[in-house]
């Protein structure tokens, strides 16, 4: 894979920059591609565009108002408060179809560029219970894809079975460990590093961060 192309699905977060740094060990060259849904933080995007230019990293963002217009959510709507789903509900920061249509796009990019691989952060390990997260899901896109565009393109998905413990952990081993702590964007309050610590991306981001310095030893 060390001479082939690959696409980024790229928020500028935690998950996906550790997968940015993956992706950048694992293929030749890696194009990023971020989507502008009107989430409810700009800086978000802006996060990500600073990053890629950092790295030097091909960056396109796309324009996917439509679906901020289709499924008002917690992510878009300042008047939604972000809150857990109650038991057999999704929390209020889902965003229906969200990561079909993000990977179905970056698909297009991928076609358009000859790059046969696709990378998304998602997880099912750690995940919020956001239906599109599952691995059936990916493998099913993945089928999807390649029938709709007759190709043959492998949605890679390097943290799918990590808990955010271990995504640290994958990070420290690519030697980005202070850089993706200190740099990206997960806070649903637009707060940039370790985040505002009260809402649930920085909740389960602090607890992974606490359990990973404790098994080595830092806390």
């Amino acid at each position: 894979m060390k001479q082939d192309k690959a696409v980024l699905v790229f928020s500028g977060g935690q998950d996906s920059t550790t997968c940015l740094y993956w992706a950048l060990e694992t293929f030749k060259e890696v194009i990023a591609v971020t989507f502008d849904y009107g989430q409810r933080h700009h800086l978000e995007l802006e996060c990500a565009k600073a990053i890629c230019q950092e790295l030097g990293v091909e960056h396109h963002v796309l324009d996917m108002s439509l679906l901020n217009q289709l499924a008002p959510n917690a992510l878009t709507r300042d008047e939604i408060k972000i809150e857990l789903g109650e038991e057999g509900q999704l929390p209020s920061t889902f965003v229906p179809g969200r990561n079909l249509l993000f990977l179905s796009f970056a698909g297009v990019l991928a076609k358009v560029k000859g790059a046969k691989h696709i990378i998304t952060g998602v997880c099912e390990t750690d995940f919020s219970g956001y239906p599109d997260c599952r691995d059936v899901f990916i493998k099913s896109l993945n089928v999807t894809l390649n029938l709709s565009m007759d190709d043959d393109f492998v949605i890679h998905t390097p943290l799918m079975w990590l808990n955010k413990a271990q995504t640290w952990e994958l990070a420290d081993k690519l030697g980005k460990f202070e850089y993706i702590r200190e740099k990206t964007l997960t806070c649903y309050n637009g707060i940039i590093g370790d985040g505002c610590g009260e809402c649930p991306a920085c909740v389960l981001r602090r607890r992974g961060l606490e359990s990973y310095l404790t098994t080595k030893g830092e806390i």
